[in-house]
């Protein structure tokens, strides 16, 4: 591992999604989004729902939605513990727009908004939606480098 690079590993409670070098991170704050860099100070800080960028060592990028948890930046690597976290690679968009739908639905019906349901639809609403900007996200940039590799040859 060079000095422009930090070792990462995200972790949720069910696998280890990722452990690799990588160049930059950035992630969605609960005080809003930070980009870490090596050499970055220590720090801990709470996720939101949302989406993670990942700048690897080669310069390719990483997208991965996470429903929230915790960052620590040590001196040599960043750990995330997250309640969920999923590769955009392996989202399937139709369904994740379908629960997002499913999860407004169930908002709407709430009639006597108890304040445990709401927080639950709510939580799940934000964690569809960053689901669903993920694979749009990665997408985008895979068709973006699609273009370029087709226009160098």
């Amino acid at each position: 591992m060079s000095e422009k690079t930090i070792k990462l590993e995200i972790a949720t409670p069910e696998r280890v999604v990722l452990t690799e070098a990588i160049a930059q991170i950035t992630v969605p704050t609960r005080d809003g989004e930070i980009t870490i860099l090596p050499g970055h100070i220590p720090l801990v800080a709470s996720l939101r729902a949302g989406v993670i960028h990942i700048k690897k060592e080669n310069d390719e990028p990483e997208i991965i939605s996470t429903s929230g948890g915790f960052i620590e930046v040590l001196m040599d690597k960043i750990v995330i513990l997250a309640d969920t976290a999923e590769m955009a690679a392996e989202i399937d968009l139709a369904r994740a727009e379908e629960a997002h739908r499913r999860a407004e639905e169930m908002k709407t019906n709430l009639r006597h908004q108890d304040d445990v349901d709401f927080a639950e639809v709510n939580a799940a609403i934000e964690r569809e939606l960053a689901r669903t900007h993920a694979v749009k996200r990665w997408r985008n940039i895979k068709s973006i480098s699609g273009n370029r590799e087709d226009k160098s040859e």
